[in-house]
């Protein structure tokens, strides 16, 4: 029967053409040629919008468009329900997709808004976005009330924003007026989660009244409360208050990629320092502090950045910590999703939709717009009527995403129009593979003949599930024209095509195992023949992985493609060169190979595995593995060492035997410092060279021992009476040898035999005070110090001779003269104090009633001098002076005090210049009278300062009048300055440029200070 069927089918193709077909009417669209159609794909979809109230523009605008054929119609859905458009005094208006709403209502349209786009093949329907009505309302119009809090204590001013949405709120407080705005510092914080103002340690220049600004940046408004007074309340300032955390961040749900901010402050007195940590980890890379340690910002958070993080605030009264807990999750993603396909008329198919995020996703279907109670969705057989819109929805608290796919199920007859049997060619004794794929669903039944025989599976030839041919072992006979028949439920067709036989290609010169030292090059043989009529390729392969000629031209070179010849050259052969290389001699029917091992000889590999197996104080054992020797035996090995006084460098170790052997594989190494982390690496080395280091070992401590190494300059002297200053040099770190390190002191006076010793256990220790009431002043003593640590004393240092502190000096000088010099400095002299135990001598000077001792000022002279300057006063001011005797003991009692008032300060006004004339070789400068003030010194004379611009020296004058005559120049311009000069030192300076002298001795003047002065210079140049 089966014969006969086919004897048909080949009676049918004598009578047909070359892939001929024979169809059955396929219903609906869903034939092949005509379904050129689409269902329809989003171009742009709603998003979600606030719609401020007081916005002029009466209406908003819910974008939507798709791509579809034919065009899509759309419908709009609000809180899942259909919006009526066509309802009498809508508000709603559709233009082309997207909706359009009129004068909008807060209580009618704010909700959730969807879009549904239909076309024939189906609906989709968009991501739902949301329409909320943006507001700030005013603050409330009730009176704050007065806030009065002690200077020194914290205070806290509460915002109390009103009703409003968004949530999202800028905050800023305005002090007394706007836009005079609170400057944000260590002791103020606005913060910007709950509007609040905090002032950590309230002070005098608080005092005001403070308003707090609401800014809404989505709808661009702000509102202002009404003012809140603070009045800070005298008091004791200086009591302390530790510090107390205020503003303390919540749990934190942060999105990945997102920017965080944790906010933290204090009150307290003195101000609290905030500092921040993450618990048990090291703190994002992308963390900054700022606002003074009150805000934490987060940048571009990751999963890694979750965990428990601490703020603490701490002063010299206490410290008070907050922890809470920032969890990074994540909007789904799509990790695998739908996309649209056309599938066979009864062939089975599964969509596949996974997303990740944290949460993780609830996953969810919809089929042209609908929900479908599904959780996988597979087919089987699939039908007509499984064609449509299909939509995977991902969702976590976070977001939404959509992924949209057209299912197509098709139906149609065999055809080979786009893919017809082709001609293939085939080695001799090689396989050929004739492809046989028609356009067909549901899947055809395929039959194959040669000419005019019927063809079977048999032991060369098999018809494979997808209808292709394949021949094995071909030979000469096999060549012809093959057709294949392919036949469904709709139709049949066939289509021929032809086998051609070619020679098969042989590799006549293969590649053989070599050698080569590294740096040197080598040749690997290859040679081919094969069918004069088709084109000939070598690929070469090292360990299976193809050499790319152009990329790896630094090594490998080979002669061009086209003739029989592949031979490579490897060139400057390294170690990583070694391995089997293949040789594939390759045509466009069929390809051969042949491989061959290439040996690179060089330096040894690293070893491994090394490893500390004994230690002492001051050696190592090593030991460690053979690394490779690359084909040249290993000579020796050299040890390096690293440590933390090192600074990352690698330093060659001293080993016992000094050269180690290459059959070795453990060394000693010995010269360590005790209780010192060191860290080991090998380098082995043969005759071609030194190889690569080892990993370096595991760090390890070499065991403890007594300290060796002494204190350095040992010495001392001086300090506050009745005391012995001891100072060394402490031992650096490397020579501690042990834990629990510190220094012994031992002192006795001079020439007597019991030394007192005083333990000070503190490695970084470098000076010691023995206070003792009978201690003589300058006394000679013997000092000495060593080191010790837990396993004992180290030697003492060299003997140092040092003497006791000086008794602070007992007289107090005696002020012989004081006078003022000017406005702002006086001059005072004392009689010099005859004892030889004075260094120096404190000027202090202070305003008797305004400062106050504590705010005097300070000068410090030497012994030798008697008299000093005092400078920076305030003008007419009555200052008392006092005067002491210093040493390193301390200062002496003060003298009595001495009087002193400053004297007035010279006029604040410069002089009017009104005149300028010329007279010959020279220019007369002529001014107005300054008339002093009741409170300003009377002048003495003017003072005229005569100089090149852009100098600062030049000629001074000094003059009664008020005009005086200068010399022309020829060498550039000049300024003229003229001030008054009084007792209590120079006025105000006026200022006028004069510019050289021209060929003609004429001159321009130009005053900086009045236009009487310019006007003057104009009416003299025009009398020139």
């Amino acid at each position: 029967m089966l014969h006969l069927t086919l004897l048909l089918h080949l009676l049918v193709l004598s009578l047909s053409p070359a892939d001929a077909s024979v169809h059955v009417d396929v219903p609906g669209f869903y034939g092949a040629a005509e379904a050129t159609g689409f269902g329809p794909v989003f171009e742009e979809q709603p998003v979600d919008t606030i719609y401020p109230e007081e916005s002029p523009e009466a209406k908003i605008t819910m974008n939507c468009r798709a791509r579809a054929n034919p065009p899509a119609t759309y419908k709009w859905m609000q809180n899942n329900t259909e919006i009526n458009l066509n309802e009498k005094d809508s508000h709603y208006r559709l233009i082309g997709g997207n909706l359009v709403i009129n004068n909008p209502i807060r209580s009618k349209h704010v909700g959730k808004y969807s879009c549904l786009a239909t076309n024939m093949f189906g609906t989709v329907i968009s991501k739902e976005a949301s329409v909320q009505f943006g507001y700030l309302d005013l603050f409330s119009s009730e009176e704050r009330m007065t806030v009065k809090i002690k200077e020194g204590q914290g205070a806290v001013l509460l915002c109390a924003p009103p009703p409003h949405y968004p949530d999202e709120l800028s905050f800023r407080w305005i002090l007394n007026e706007f836009p005079t705005f609170i400057q944000l510092d260590k002791r103020r914080f606005v913060s910007q989660i709950t509007g609040n103002l905090y002032i950590s340690k309230v002070d005098s220049s608080d005092r005001g009244n403070y308003s707090c600004i609401a800014s809404s940046p989505s709808i661009s408004k702000s509102v202002f409360s009404n003012y809140i007074t603070l009045e800070p309340q005298t008091g004791s300032s200086s009591r302390k208050y530790l510090a107390d955390l205020k503003v303390k961040f919540p749990d934190t749900i942060a999105l990945v990629g997102q920017n965080v901010t944790l906010e933290c402050f204090a009150l307290g007195n003195p101000v609290p320092d905030i500092t921040w940590r993450r618990i048990g980890g090291e703190m994002p890379h992308s963390h900054d502090v700022q606002m003074s340690g009150a805000q934490l910002h987060l940048y571009n958070v990751q999963f890694e950045d979750s965990g428990t993080y601490e703020c603490k605030a701490k002063n010299s009264r206490g410290e008070d910590d907050h922890t809470a807990h920032v969890s990074v999750e994540a909007s789904p993603e799509w990790l695998e999703h739908i996309s649209s396909t056309e599938k066979d008329l009864y062939s089975d198919y599964t969509m596949l939709c996974k997303a990740s995020g944290i949460p993780t996703p609830q996953i969810r279907w919809l089929k042209d717009g609908k929900p479908i109670d599904r959780k996988e969705m597979s087919f089987r057989r699939l039908s007509f009527d499984d064609s449509g819109m299909y939509q995977c929805i991902a969702e976590n608290r976070h977001g939404v995403i959509y992924a949209n796919a057209e299912l197509r199920v098709f139906a149609c007859a065999p055809t080979f129009e786009h893919n017809p049997v082709k001609t293939v060619q085939a080695a001799r004794n090689g396989r050929a593979v004739i492809e046989c794929r028609p356009k067909a669903a549901p899947k055809p039944t395929f039959f194959w003949s040669k000419d005019t025989e019927v063809l079977s599976n048999s032991s060369r030839m098999f018809i494979w599930q997808d209808g292709s041919l394949e021949i094995l072992n071909v030979k000469q006979a096999d060549e012809g024209r093959y057709t294949c028949f392919a036949e469904n439920e709709w139709g049949k067709a066939n289509s021929t095509g032809a086998l051609l036989v070619t020679d098969s290609t042989k590799i006549n010169l293969a590649p053989s195992n070599t050698s080569v030292e590294a740096g040197q090059n080598t040749w690997m043989q290859c040679s081919a023949s094969h069918d004069p009529s088709l084109d000939i390729t070598f690929i070469w392969s090292l360990d299976g992985r193809v050499i790319d000629l152009h990329k790896d031209s630094q090594h490998y070179e080979r002669t061009p493609n086209g003739s029989s010849e592949g031979e490579l050259l490897i060139k400057n052969a390294q170690l990583k060169h070694a391995g089997l290389y293949t040789c594939t001699a390759q045509t466009p029917v069929d390809n051969v190979t042949a491989s061959a091992h290439l040996v690179v000889r060089g330096p040894p590999g690293a070893p491994g595995g090394v490893r500390i197996i004994d230690k002492t104080d001051k050696t190592v054992t090593l030991q460690w593995s053979r690394g490779a020797d690359n084909h040249s035996p290993i000579s020796k090995y050299t040890i390096q060492y690293r440590d933390d006084f090192s600074k990352d460098v690698w330093k060659n170790a001293t080993t016992h035997p000094a050269n180690v052997d290459g059959n070795n594989e453990t060394a000693k190494v010995v010269d360590l410092f005790p209780w010192t982390e060191y860290e080991f690496r090998v380098i082995a080395t043969n005759t071609l060279g030194t190889g690569d280091p080892s990993k370096p070992s595991p760090k390890e401590t070499t065991l403890e021992s007594v300290p060796v190494v002494a204190p350095s300059n040992v010495g001392g002297g001086g300090g506050a009476s009745r005391e012995l200053t001891i100072t060394w040099t402490p031992v650096q770190p490397q020579y501690y040898f042990g834990p629990y390190f510190g220094y012994i002191v031992a002192f006795k006076p001079h020439g007597e035999y019991e030394w007192k010793r005083v333990e000070i256990p503190d490695a970084l220790a470098s000076r010691y005070v023995h206070k003792d009431p009978n201690i003589p002043p300058l006394t000679e003593f013997e000092v000495k110090v060593k080191a010790f640590n837990n396993q004992g004393e180290g030697p003492y240092s060299l003997t140092a001779i040092i003497y006791s502190a000086q008794d602070a000096p007992s007289e107090a000088p005696v002020i012989l003269d004081g006078k003022a010099l000017s406005a702002t400095a006086v001059t005072v002299s004392w009689k010099p104090l005859i004892k030889r135990n004075i260094d120096g001598y404190q000027v202090k000077c202070w305003r008797n009633h305004e400062d106050g001792e504590g705010g005097a000022k300070r000068v410090t002279v030497s012994s030798r001098e008697t008299h000093t300057r005092l400078d920076g006063l305030e003008p007419f001011s009555n200052y008392l002076i006092e005067i002491r005797g210093c040493n390193s003991a301390g200062c002496g009692p003060p003298s009595k005090h001495y009087k002193i008032q400053t004297k007035k300060p010279p006029p604040d006004r410069p002089p009017k210049i009104i005149g300028t004339k010329l007279k010959d070789q020279s220019v007369n400068i002529s001014w107005e009278q300054v008339e002093t003030l009741v409170n300003e010194s009377s002048i003495v004379e003017y003072r005229v300062l005569y100089k090149r611009k852009g100098t600062s020296s030049g000629t001074l004058y000094s003059t009664n009048k008020q005009y005086i005559d200068l010399p022309r120049r020829s060498d550039g311009e000049y300024a003229v300055e003229v001030r008054a000069h009084t007792e209590g030192g120079d006025g105000t300076v006026a200022q006028i440029y004069i510019p050289p002298m021209t060929h003609n001795g004429s001159v321009l003047i130009i005053s900086s200070f009045n236009i009487l002065s310019l006007l003057l210079v104009v009416l003299f140049l025009l009398n020139l």
